[in-house]
């Protein structure tokens, strides 16, 4: 999978990927992740890549030329299958989403800044809008940083065992049950005795109710969909 992503400050997006899975999945060839600095394609004084709005209004506007310079530069050796715009007035992201987008061969992602962007730029060129919560950040970055690491990870080959994603929150509409590790007991609190028995049926099922009694009581809004 090859990964593009615009960006006004592309120095903010170098150390998510340079660590841990999604560092490995590059390191396979399973995953390309190339950052664009959009300020190459403006043809603005100073790499100027924002405006004053029109209407008036507090903060500034990223103009649509260099936007469509660097998508339309891109495009020539690139077919993308989704170009995405991080906006806080996007779908929200989910594990469905995420697992739809780690089927495509190729994604362009746009990050804005300031106060967003032109929105002919949103009307001519976006195919899908994502938020990653009902929150504002000071750009799309991190929220870029946040799609590529849960698409990443779904890629086939991209973690060691394959069926670990499989069993992650959301999976189902459920939250993942409780997970221990060694030691057996420490300072008294026991881990529970069916993941002891090495009966994995039996174990199968403790790990199903305690999803959905997870869910239940944390999470009752994914039972309803």
């Amino acid at each position: 999978m090859k990964i593009d992503i615009i960006s006004v400050v592309p120095d903010l997006l170098q150390g998510p990927f340079a660590h841990s899975i999604l560092k490995r999945a590059k390191d396979k060839g399973l995953l390309e992740v190339n950052v664009i600095n959009l300020r190459d394609y403006t043809t603005y004084a100073r790499a100027q890549v924002d405006d004053y709005a029109f209407g008036g209004g507090a903060g500034m506007v990223m103009m649509i030329e260099p936007l469509v310079n660097a998508i339309e530069s891109l495009q020539k050796e690139t077919s993308y299958d989704e170009v995405i715009f991080l906006t806080p007035d996007g779908k929200t992201l989910n594990q469905k989403m995420a697992n739809s987008l780690s089927l495509k061969n190729n994604l362009l992602m746009i990050c804005g800044h300031y106060k967003g962007i032109d929105q002919r730029f949103r009307d001519h060129f976006i195919t899908s809008e994502i938020s990653i919560g009902d929150y504002v950040l000071s750009g799309g970055e991190l929220a870029a940083a946040v799609l590529t690491d849960a698409i990443g990870r779904l890629i086939p080959g991209v973690l060691n065992d394959e069926t670990s994603a499989l069993t992650d929150s959301f999976q189902d509409n459920l939250l993942a049950p409780p997970v221990y590790t060694r030691p057996e007991e420490f300072r008294g609190w026991k881990v529970p005795d069916v993941l002891m028995s090495g009966n994995h049926k039996l174990i199968d099922e403790w790990r199903h109710e305690q999803s959905v009694q997870r869910t239940k009581e944390k999470r009752p809004d994914l039972l309803e969909e």
